[in-house]
């Protein structure tokens, strides 16, 4: 909906904070979906309020599974934020696509399995499209963002979110590059970008390139030492594109032209008589909009 903007920032493997946050305090929130990741780097930049989120928390303390994806969005929600980017580490299945590339992902294949991929449920029941997952508006500011700070750039592609923490298989890899058609592979971004939808936010999947994952011929099983080298450099390039985003946003927002921040506005389907008072309780902020 029109208001003002404000920018959340979930930093993936590599990325702990921002750098050039006037007024920056580290806040907790608290959640009635738990504890998120960490508690939460606030401040301006530019003019734009902003909200980083460490991802695994500080110091990598979550695995891919273990993190705290709904506390997370349901955080970032009170606070205040009306677009998320995602900032995260991938390997990729393109050649083109080389490590230290960025690539803004516009599509998902969730092949996670053991995680809570949902606010709604038994109590009341709701059903968001994910047709297209993420915000284009907010993708081309990250892509302009990007390019702006003089990093290689793909816009637009597929990333299968696999469940982890092991890397893929050979047979794997090449199914999901061969069969399947994506472009690049992690572990984080879903459910995540499935919530920031039911949570009636702007969501933008950035993400890095460190690796070829094991299906390119010259490249054999993923070797973490240099995954690692190139996360170092990937994590300077992405502050360095999260800087530029408040010029591109602006401070006053209009209604997203995608219709992101009205998702649930045709997506609840059980009656008003029968819905959880508990439930409704713990969705005050995901959907209070529509739940009046």
């Amino acid at each position: 909906m029109a208001g003002q903007t404000m920018i959340g920032v979930i930093g993936g493997s590599g990325i702990y904070d921002i750098d050039g946050l006037e007024d920056a305090a580290w806040r907790a929130v608290q959640s009635p979906w738990g504890s998120p990741s960490d508690e939460i780097l606030t401040g301006t930049l530019g003019g734009v309020p902003m909200a980083f989120l460490p991802r695994h928390g500080r110091g990598h303390v979550h695995s891919p599974s273990s993190v705290p994806y709904r506390a997370n969005i349901d955080a970032l929600k009170r606070l205040g934020v009306t677009d998320v980017i995602s900032v995260s580490a991938c390997g990729s299945f393109r050649e083109e696509m080389a490590p230290g590339h960025f690539v803004v992902v516009d599509q998902f294949i969730d092949r996670t399995f053991a995680r809570e991929k949902s606010f709604f449920g038994e109590g009341c029941v709701a059903h968001v499209s994910v047709a297209h997952p993420t915000c284009p508006r907010l993708g081309e500011a990250c892509f302009t963002a990007a390019q702006d700070a003089g990093i290689t750039v793909h816009n637009g592609g597929t990333y299968l979110a696999m469940e982890g923490p092991q890397f893929s298989t050979l047979a794997e890899s090449k199914m999901y590059r061969d069969s399947w058609g994506a472009d690049v592979i992690g572990m984080t971004n879903m459910p995540e970008a499935k919530l920031a939808r039911e949570a009636e936010l702007c969501y933008a999947s950035i993400a890095m390139v460190t690796d070829y994952d094991s299906w390119h011929p010259d490249h054999g099983e993923v070797d973490v030492t240099e995954i690692v080298k190139i996360l170092t450099g990937n994590a300077d390039k992405g502050r360095e594109m999260v800087r530029r985003l408040p010029t591109l946003l602006g401070t006053d927002r209009e209604a997203c032209p995608h219709g992101c921040d009205r998702a649930l506005e045709f997506a609840l389907l059980t009656a008003p008589d029968k819905r959880d008072a508990a439930l409704l309780g713990r969705l005050d902020a995901v959907a209070g909009r529509v739940l009046g």
